[in-house]
């Protein structure tokens, strides 16, 4: 089990830099929004133009791999919506039960579907340098390839859970002050 732990805690690191690495293009998301819309307005009071779709595709991108990106790191936070009329009543190791078959039996297999589904377009887009059909467009095969990233992070993401579920469950992880698992 503590080789799993270990696994566990790399998954855990990975999604934490990714994490990080969404604050940051949270801020340049709202620079460039903010950009956007005053550029617009001081450009039509001096009669030139001072931005363009591709700025506004810049802006659209940067959302899409934070909220891609963040996905992972979301659930490591079990920051996740949950509706939970009974979860809350319930002790640490029936949370652990829950997280662990929620894992197996709803996470990974929708997971897996998406990544099925996805991988062929992907690669569509890839094969034929797919843009925009926007003016001053930007390609779209790198972002498309976003979706083929954030997914396989959740699984890891996903496993990195169900790991410190089982670990839970068979008393090898104890409850930590600050570990989100200390409250279940």
């Amino acid at each position: 089990m503590q080789i799993l732990l270990r696994i566990s805690r790399i998954i855990d690191a990975i999604v934490e830099w990714i994490g990080r690495l969404t604050y940051w293009l949270m801020l340049l998301m709202i620079f460039i929004g903010v950009y956007n819309v005053f550029g617009r307005y001081l450009g039509r009071s001096i009669q030139q133009k001072l931005t363009s779709n591709a700025f506004l595709n810049i802006q659209s991108y940067l959302f899409d791999l934070i909220f891609l990106l963040g996905a992972a790191y979301v659930l490591k936070y079990d920051g996740h919506v949950r509706v939970d009329l009974f979860y809350k009543k319930w002790n640490r190791k029936q949370k652990a039960l829950a997280n662990l078959l929620g894992t197996f039996l709803f996470l990974i297999p929708f997971s897996t579907t998406i990544l099925y589904y996805a991988w062929s377009p992907v690669i569509k887009s890839w094969q034929i340098w797919e843009i925009s059909p926007n003016a001053d467009a930007l390609p779209l095969y790198p972002i498309k390839s976003v979706l083929i990233i954030s997914f396989v992070l959740l699984i890891f993401q996903g496993i990195s859970e169900a790991i410190k579920n089982l670990a839970i469950l068979t008393d090898q992880l104890p409850p930590q002050e600050g570990d989100r698992h200390s409250g279940l």
